[in-house]
């Protein structure tokens, strides 16, 4: 299993969530070994209980077109893809051959490379290269801190009235609240947060799950 966790949960704690999640399968298993060969780079990867959590608000929101921005190895692109309904979409949008190359496999292992578009290339040029009329039924945003906020501003034009944005690290271990943090990410992190709760296109919930998700959807 990962070690990576949800930050603001003591040990027991977080093992009592695990042990009301659903457990992890085979082919996640093997993503969560594969991860943790890239060393410290590994606690890039969603915990399994946002994996869990994912999959779940895929399943409520059925979108037809589904976007990740930042795919890393694969764990939440599998989630996400698995819950697809019928007929639906993933675009994945990574810069990295080395690590979606795990993905890739565990897509085929699982069954679902078959709805899955994956992008090598920067996520922004990627979403301002999508028709005019593309609609997005959700998006997880887990890439470069530095960037969410444009991918936001590219998403949220896009977003269906049903649709769903998840943000992954907006927490940052608690570093939004250090007021002695001003490296470039914690401080990009802070202006989202603050971005999202003052627009007024959006509402959103702020989850302490992981390292920190904001969930907006359309107000």
């Amino acid at each position: 299993m990962s070690a990576h966790r949800s930050f603001f949960l003591d040990p027991d704690l977080h093992d009592y969530v695990q042990a009301h999640t659903p457990a992890v399968d085979d082919v996640q298993r093997s993503i969560i070994e594969a991860t943790a060969a890239f060393g410290p780079w590994a606690r890039m990867s969603v915990a399994p209980d946002q994996a869990a959590l994912l999959a779940m608000l895929v399943a409520a929101v059925r979108p037809a077109f589904a976007v990740e921005v930042g795919t890393f190895t694969g764990l939440s692109s599998l989630a996400i893809a698995r819950a697809l309904p019928d007929g639906g979409r993933l675009l994945c949008c990574d810069v990295s051959e080395e690590w979606t190359d795990v993905a890739r496999t565990h897509w085929a292992m699982a069954g679902v490379e078959d709805r899955i578009d994956l992008v090598i290339a920067p996520a922004l040029d990627t979403l301002r290269a999508l028709p005019d009329d593309q609609a997005v039924d959700f998006a997880f945003l887990d890439a470069d801190k530095t960037g969410y906020l444009a991918y936001y501003e590219e998403l949220v034009p896009r977003l269906s009235p049903h649709g769903l944005i998840a943000v992954d690290n907006v927490l940052w271990s608690g570093r939004v609240l250090d007021p002695s943090a001003d490296d470039d990410d914690t401080v990009a992190l802070r202006e989202l947060n603050d971005r999202i709760v003052a627009d007024q296109r959006v509402t959103s919930v702020l989850l302490s799950v992981g390292d920190g998700v904001n969930l907006v959807r359309l107000a």
